[in-house]
């Protein structure tokens, strides 16, 4: 009997690379010859706007040099060669560069119709990626442009047919009363015409019928009949009723209604295809008036947009998503620095008030309620992809084995929980606190939906995302691991999937949820590089499934308490700290946090006007800046201002609005930051670590 080959067979018959330029040669030779069997164009530009990759098919359709294809060729250089050869049109070649360029930097989807100078008409489909760099799209739409340009010319000369049509039967019920020999000859020459009728109709990309004033179909051309399951010839003499079914005749009653009235009506539909599928047609109805001017009947022309709407509406769930990120991001900062004033007011409130009964009753409430506030701000900018992170190599059997007592703690009696995993080595790149607490929310999601109780399944597997299923989920081809939460509880309608990642939507009762546990999740996930996939039906439960990009490196370990330890001795006992904050009132909290701390505290509310002080005061030891401040002089700019005028000066960032955090850890200075709001001992502990 012969046997499989084992992974290391299949893996010996892959060409290993002996050294990393060879890899990489390698894998780019790969990535090149795939993108070349693509028969759209593709370019990827970096962040620089430099070329990454391109294929055959992008430089053949806007007739480019070979030598363009290079990697690293400047995105410039692709329109400056277009604008020197009048791609563009008249105008400024300069000024033409110059524009798109600035267009590009933007990183915004866009979409485009150009029509170069050999006449080909050109759609260009731009995406940015996850680190401003962006994806292109080229497609050649000539062909489809001409059929839709042949359609509309077909549609005018059916509508000609028609009148012209009109005119020949009042011709012939004039003529009928003549003689029954001329009738004769009338109803041979409607018999052809309507025989070559049908030929034409029958060759438009369209679907075309005709239904009397009783709602009895007279005519429908293949294409029309076939939509419905039937043929074009047993189709005629039955009522719409039975040839559409009751669903979609539920939908389309009233349009008929209305078109048999007179009224010319155009309307869409979802309809299930014969194959099982659900498709959508848009349908206009004309209707067809009689010599008396009264309807006889109605033409209808309908048109397959299945496509067109899904596109649609991947398109603005994809902007709705993206406009509540970025007010989420906007928001956080004015927040976090509202609760970092008031809860570090309430701090010192109670620390003034030892063993006041007033304290347990009205401020340390307070306090617990604006740590609420805190954390409902991370969850919104977790679903926006701006709460920062702390990603390293993560086991994830280890991850959910280790969370397995907890998750059993959660869950009733009623509720059996299993895990498993098909790989044993499934290493993924992610904040582990975060990865914890977005399976945690899976798990209490699947919970609430089994009321009655049920079964629960974690399983943990390796699932390969390529071609479409990688474009759906804007991920990149390749291996992920799939972390799939399974419940059997009530599942979700369509119109509940659809919402399922908005924050503050929940279905559940009021009071018992804030709605933020799935957008948590979302976030959390895409920042990580990954995608969500949710299948879900009514009464049939619902597997939510996690897909994070596989490492090929093991998950490590990382003890800290030897370094809490050793930074918790550091005194902070008569050091000179420079507080740096434009918010007088935040500026106001952040003093009495340090001198309660046994710090000398120095103020200042600019980054200029601190750059001043740390040149000419050297008994500074310590600066403390927030992030976002106005002026030319920003807590990054003048972290490298320090950095460079006095290296042996520690200095500590603070900001309540993460995306400007995250970019601080990226500017080469390497300077902490500490999140906004944050209690006293939070800033004591950040402080030591830093002198320690």
């Amino acid at each position: 009997m012969k046997q499989e080959p084992t992974d290391e067979a299949r893996c010996a018959e892959v060409p290993q690379p002996n050294d990393m330029a060879v890899s990489d040669r390698f894998y780019r030779e790969m990535l090149t010859a795939g993108l070349d069997l693509l028969a759209q164009g593709v370019t990827v530009f970096d962040q620089e706007l430099r070329l990454v990759a391109c294929n055959r098919t992008f430089l053949k359709l806007l007739d480019f040099p070979a030598r363009f294809s290079r990697p690293g060729t400047c995105f410039e250089q692709f329109i400056r060669y277009n604008a020197e050869r009048g791609e563009y049109g008249p105008g400024d070649p300069e000024g033409q560069v110059a524009e798109r360029v600035a267009a590009a930097r933007a990183f915004k989807v866009h979409e485009t119709l150009r029509r170069r100078p050999n006449g080909r008409l050109l759609s260009i489909h731009g995406f940015p990626l996850p680190h401003r760099g962006f994806i292109a799209l080229y497609s050649d739409v000539t062909e489809q442009e001409r059929q839709r340009e042949e359609l509309a010319c077909h549609q005018a000369e059916l509508e000609q047919h028609i009148q012209r049509r009109t005119a020949e039967l009042t011709s012939a019920n004039a003529e009928l009363t003549a003689a029954i020999e001329a009738n004769r000859k009338i109803n041979a020459a409607l018999q052809h015409s309507e025989g070559r009728l049908r030929q034409i109709t029958d060759a438009i990309p369209a679907h075309i019928a005709y239904f009397d004033h009783t709602w009895t179909y007279r005519y429908a051309n293949r294409r029309y009949a076939r939509w419905f399951g039937w043929s074009a010839e047993s189709l005629v003499g039955k009522p719409i009723l039975e040839v559409v079914g009751s669903a979609v005749f539920a939908l389309v009653e009233e349009h008929v209604r209305r078109s048999l009235g007179g009224e010319k009506v155009t309307y869409e539909y979802p309809l299930v295809a014969p194959s099982g599928a659900t498709v959508y047609a848009r349908s206009t109805l004309l209707p067809d008036f009689g010599p008396d001017g009264k309807v006889q009947g109605c033409y209808v022309h309908a048109v397959d947009v299945t496509e067109q709407r899904r596109t649609h509406f991947a398109l603005a769930q994809a902007q709705k998503l993206e406009a509540i990120g970025q007010l989420t991001g906007g928001l956080a900062h004015d927040f976090n620095n509202m609760l970092t004033v008031v809860m570090g007011s309430l701090s010192g409130l109670r620390d003034g008030l030892p063993g006041s009964a007033l304290v347990e009753e009205y401020v340390d409430p307070a306090l617990e309620a604006a740590g609420r506030g805190a954390e409902l701000i991370k969850r919104l900018l977790a679903f926006s992809r701006q709460q920062p992170m702390d990603p390293r190599p993560v086991d994830v059997n280890e991850l959910v084995l280790g969370m397995a007592k907890l998750i059993r703690r959660s869950l009733p009696g009623s509720i059996s929980l299993l895990t498993s995993s098909s790989h044993g080595d499934l290493i993924v790149e992610a904040d582990p606190h975060q990865f914890e607490s977005a399976l945690l929310n899976l798990v209490l999601n699947a919970k609430d939906a089994m009321p009655d109780g049920g079964s629960l399944c974690v399983d943990n597997s390796v699932a390969r995302i390529d071609g479409a299923g990688a474009a759906d989920l804007e991920l990149e081809p390749g291996e992920y691991v799939r972390i799939a939460v399974t419940d059997s509880g009530t599942g979700m309608d369509a119109k509940t999937l659809a919402r399922v990642f908005e924050p503050f939507f929940t279905t559940k009762k009021f009071g018992s949820g804030s709605g933020l546990g799935m957008a948590m999740v979302y976030g959390f996930i895409k920042q990580s590089g990954g995608g969500v996939r949710i299948d879900s039906r009514p009464a049939a439960g619902t597997t939510v499934a996690l897909l994070l990009p596989r490492c090929g490196h093991a998950a490590a370990g990382v003890d800290l308490r030897s370094d809490r330890s050793d930074a918790a001795t550091v005194s902070l006992d008569g050091r000179v700290v420079l507080l740096v904050e434009d918010d007088p009132e935040v500026r106001k909290v952040v003093r009495h946090q340090l001198s309660a701390l046994g710090c000398s505290v120095l103020e200042a509310e600019s980054g200029s006007e601190a750059a001043d002080m740390v040149e000419t005061i050297t008994a500074i030891s310590l600066v403390l800046s927030d992030v976002v401040m106005p002026g030319s002089m920003d807590g990054r700019a003048l972290a490298r201002f320090v950095r460079r005028f006095r290296p042996e000066l520690p200095v500590l960032l603070m900001s309540g609005y993460a995306e400007q955090g995250a970019k601080s850890a990226l500017d080469g200075v390497g300077t902490p930051l500490l999140d906004k709001p944050f209690s006293r001992e939070q800033l004591a502990e950040a402080l030591r670590a830093l002198v320690g």
